[in-house]
């Protein structure tokens, strides 16, 4: 492989004048480059359906087994030894699951599975290819009714592009070294969670102290007390969440009060990213159910946890609280404190309908144990730097992951090639 060809400049000026540039030809998916075909999936591999039900599931099985749309589950036994893809298929909705696996392995009867690549077929290309192609292909083939379902032929009939074998393993080669990258940073960011997770439950409950912490003014080790939540540390102490906090309401909508500007009014979904689109009020309120970036936001209706508000002022919805933290107790130690009990609170939540909800009662009447205020501050200030590190591998996930999409949309269409074409007039590679 020679590297990353450049575009020429005859490729460019050819766009602008004829619309097709030279070494390049105009087919039914587009633009291709001329050493370049379209197939159809089912001239070029053989598709089929598993014969398993969900009850040969086995939980420490050896190989995998395909069960459902969006479920991977283990058996025992095996039904095929060779390399394929496996997509979600009939009656169980539009390609949910998509596997690549060279080995031995079972699937369900409603998963399709994809082998038999040929000489002229680069496996995992095809798998590329294919899950980078598919949902959009089928979805354009097959009308929508109450239960998505996928027929063979639909599969087989896919248009599909091929670039020469060397070509496709080159491609296939690049986005694997990506697809490694993301896979790892994956692990990195679950690892360092649990690490956070841990250690939150350690420091939040004292059972293991910081050195500056640890001692009594004698050298000797702290000890610790029986309270009404257990043992915690000798100079801790056990108070409500309404001794420590404030919990302000937020304020219930008609629909005559939205409006299209003003001041923005935070909902559920803006919260957790369901989404972004904000409603807006010009009513005047008492400056109490305002927050402005900074302010501790507490979820209590369906939804559960806190959250630090990012963005400028703003009005909070009749599901959410404010918690304004009284003198001796932290913000950001009561953040990961409310952090760590939300699955707790989930637990006892009680019924509102068919939501769940934790009420203001039960959250005032909420005991924890706090230590003093300079080490509840120690404790937020290494708990927020674990969540920088974090924040920091999600960003590089979010680019690594745009950076391979940007891949395949150059190299599953010829745009940027990797081996130097055959013909001439196409690109040139330095």
């Amino acid at each position: 492989m020679s590297g990353v060809a450049e575009v020429s400049p005859k490729y460019l000026a050819d766009i602008a004048t004829n619309g097709v540039p030279v070494g390049y030809k105009q087919t039914e998916v587009g633009e291709i480059p001329e050493d370049w075909k379209v197939t159809t999936v089912g001239k070029v591999v053989s598709i089929t359906t598993g014969n398993k039900n969900t009850q040969d599931k086995v939980i420490d099985g050896l190989y995998p087994f395909f069960v459902r749309s969006q479920q991977v589950e283990r058996i025992n036994t095996y039904s095929f030894d060779g390399e394929g893809v496996l997509t979600a298929g009939d009656g169980v909705g539009t390609g949910k699951i998509f596997h690549h696996i060279d080995g031995k392995f079972d699937f369900h009867q409603r998963v399709y599975l994809m082998y038999n690549f040929g000489d002229e077929l680069d496996g995992y290309y095809f798998y590329i290819y294919f899950s980078n192609n598919f949902y959009d292909r089928i979805m354009s083939m097959t009308a929508k009714s109450s239960v998505d379902s996928v027929r063979r032929e639909m599969i087989a009939d896919m248009l599909m592009v091929m670039p020469p074998k060397a070509e496709q393993t080159a491609i296939a080669n690049a986005l694997s070294d990506v697809d490694a990258l993301i896979s790892e940073l994956e692990k990195l960011i679950a690892k360092k969670q649990a690490i956070k997770t841990a250690t939150m439950q350690q420091l939040l409950t004292g059972r293991t102290r910081l050195p500056q912490f640890a001692l009594r003014d004698d050298g000797a080790p702290k000890g610790t007390k029986p309270s009404e939540l257990g043992d915690i540390p000798e100079d801790w102490e056990v108070v409500t969440l309404g001794t420590a906090s404030s919990f302000i309401n937020g304020r219930a909508y008609s629909l005559h009060e939205w409006e299209n500007s003003g001041t923005p009014v935070i909902r559920l979904q803006n919260l957790t990213g369901r989404g972004d689109e904000y409603y807006y009020s010009n009513l005047q309120l008492p400056e109490k159910q305002y927050c402005k970036s900074g302010d501790l936001l507490f979820m209590w209706s369906a939804t559960f946890g806190p959250v630090i508000w990012r963005g400028p002022k703003a009005i909070y919805h009749y599901h959410i609280w404010k918690i304004a933290c009284e003198v001796g107790y932290g913000q950001s130690y009561l953040f990961y404190l409310l952090d760590d009990m939300t699955e707790k609170l989930k637990r006892s939540s009680s019924s509102g309908g068919t939501m769940l909800h934790v009420t203001k009662e039960k959250m005032e009447s909420t005991k924890a144990a706090f230590p003093s205020y300079e080490e509840q501050t120690a404790i937020a200030t290494i708990l927020s730097d674990m969540d920088a590190e974090i924040q920091a591998l999600e960003q590089r996930l979010g680019k690594t992951r745009q950076i391979k999409q940007g891949m395949m949309q150059e190299l599953l269409t010829g745009k940027t090639r990797l081996v130097q074409p055959s013909l001439t007039g196409v690109c040139h590679a330095d």
